[in-house]
């Protein structure tokens, strides 16, 4: 006979990305997770997401489901928008009609970056390309589907899964003798871990509602954050030798889509709601290299 458990069932979406690895590694105590990836589940696809609901029992969806090739976006927009605006839309729609509870992953790149200064989660949005786009449409039809539902937006997402800037900077710094890095984009890297565990935080708290932001504290230009990166991989032992780095303007480095130029996002709610400080974004990432150190196979 088996034993009556009280677990809560959340279906992570996007389960085989950075921070869907990030939400599987922190899952708290007295929850049941159950992992999807992109090949798995079609988040844009309605009985796909009814099967997969019915089949865990799940009665609260994480989904960090995301197409995030920024410069691929603006020539492949409708499958951009399938995953970024029709995926969020379905399963926003289905978790009203079932009475479940939705956090949606989102992104800093709906702003434009003019503010020049921490983004409120109610500033005004202009996203500059397709990407953030599609993003912001997919927010929008979270929040408009009448859903127990709330948007986590972040940026600068990194950690020892899959591809990200500080696993690409490490092999470069290694590989080569000099690099160039832009240096007039600012925005927060954000640890994947301090992300799930944030994610989990609002997703069990029944206050959080509506619109939130998460980032590391601090901000940081691309050129600092590659800085950083090769200063500890330095210190650590990751790299024997690195690349000396110089800053350029993103005018020199141009790309199929317009980044913002300042991108950090005010966390004051989150953090109140929650009662957490946050860390700066130094401390995490000698954290996440500790982490990589740790794990040197996933250093590809």
């Amino acid at each position: 006979m088996t034993e009556p458990t009280n677990e809560q069932a959340v279906l992570i979406c996007g389960a085989g990305g950075q921070l869907g690895s990030e939400l599987q590694a922190v899952c708290p105590a007295g929850v049941r997770f159950v992992a999807q990836g992109r090949d798995e589940l079609d988040i844009a696809d309605s009985d796909a997401v009814l099967a997969a609901i019915d089949r865990t029992g799940a009665s609260k969806i994480i989904n960090a489901a995301a197409y995030t090739a920024v410069d691929k976006a603006e020539s492949d927009q409708e499958r951009a928008y399938r995953v970024n605006a029709q995926g969020p839309k379905v399963l926003a729609e289905i978790c009203a009609a079932r009475g479940l509870r939705l956090l949606h992953v989102s992104t800093d790149f709906v702003f434009d970056g003019a503010q020049g200064s921490p983004y409120h989660p109610q500033a005004a949005t202009l996203p500059l390309g397709v990407y953030g786009a599609s993003k912001l449409a997919g927010e929008q039809a979270v929040l408009a589907a009448g859903a127990d539902a709330l948007v986590l937006r972040t940026g600068w997402v990194y950690s020892r899964y899959g591809s990200n800037f500080v696993k690409t900077m490490l092999r470069l710094l290694a590989e080569r003798d000099r690099l160039t890095v832009v240096e007039d984009q600012v925005g927060t890297p954000t640890w994947a871990r301090g992300l799930a565990q944030t994610s989990w935080a609002l997703l069990l708290n029944p206050a959080a509602l509506g619109t939130y932001h998460w980032s590391d504290a601090g901000a940081a230009s691309w050129y600092d954050f590659a800085s950083a990166i090769r200063e500890l991989g330095l210190e650590l032992g990751l790299l024997n030798a690195a690349a000396e780095i110089a800053p350029i303007p993103a005018s020199d480095y141009p790309t199929p889509a317009a980044r913002p130029p300042y991108s950090v996002l005010d966390k004051a709610s989150t953090r109140a709601l929650l009662g957490i400080p946050g860390r700066h974004w130094r401390e995490q990432l000698r954290d996440m290299l500790m982490d990589v150190k740790a794990h040197r196979e996933l250093l590809v």
